[in-house]
């Protein structure tokens, strides 16, 4: 059984997509064994208290300084010995320590098909703003590996949406959640779940099935 622990930032939109394929059974051989938020109030802590989820928040902001954050995050974490990390929309930039200590046991989920529209500066209702103002006709999202670069590890998957006349950012990162990151994610968790992804030599390996 694969034990998950998932942080989020906010809304926790791609949380509930994990809640519900677990679910539904389209996630198989995982437990949710705590959500993490960087910020407190956020709807998606609701979430997990809805789905019966242990949840907390450890803040940036209630500690002295950056590395006594990183500390307790990590500290958090290891108290729950996830065997993956699932950033979903989680905005926060993972400490170099904790990115060592779960080497290729960290994913995330990114609004955008890497290497467009990302790195440092590139997230949320921003990638979006990206995308249109570059006129691009297809963007989507890409499930991958999180390493010590931003959004720069091992990919995945990804999934094309078509981007259409008159559409907003918001208008696009609601078609890319519901077509291309609530897909992946799930599928992504539940194939490291049952060993069909690996990585090695940072490239990462499918087995279909």
């Amino acid at each position: 059984m694969l034990k998950v622990a998932v942080m989020i930032s906010g809304g926790g939109t791609n949380l509930q997509a994990i809640i519900d394929g677990i679910a539904g059974g389209t996630i198989t051989n995982t437990e949710l064994a705590v959500v993490i938020s960087n910020k407190p109030g956020v709807y998606g802590l609701e979430r997990a208290a809805k789905a019966g989820i242990d949840h907390l928040v450890v803040s940036p902001k209630d500690y002295a300084d950056r590395e006594a954050f990183n500390k307790a995050l990590t500290d958090t974490l290891d108290r729950y010995s996830p065997d993956l990390i699932v950033l979903a929309g989680c905005l926060l930039i993972l400490p170099e320590m904790l990115v060592k200590k779960y080497e290729n046991r960290i994913i995330n989920i990114h609004p955008s098909l890497i290497p467009s529209f990302c790195g440092p500066g590139a997230y949320g209702l921003k990638v979006h703003e990206m995308a249109l103002a570059r006129g691009v006709k297809v963007t989507g999202a890409t499930c991958h590996f999180v390493d010590a670069g931003t959004d720069t590890g091992p990919i995945i998957y990804q999934k094309a949406v078509e981007v259409r006349q008159g559409d907003t950012p918001e208008i696009l990162q609601r078609r890319v959640m519901e077509q291309a990151e609530w897909i992946i994610m799930p599928k992504a968790i539940d194939g490291i779940a049952n060993g069909r992804i690996t990585v090695r030599n940072g490239k990462v390996h499918i087995a279909e099935g």
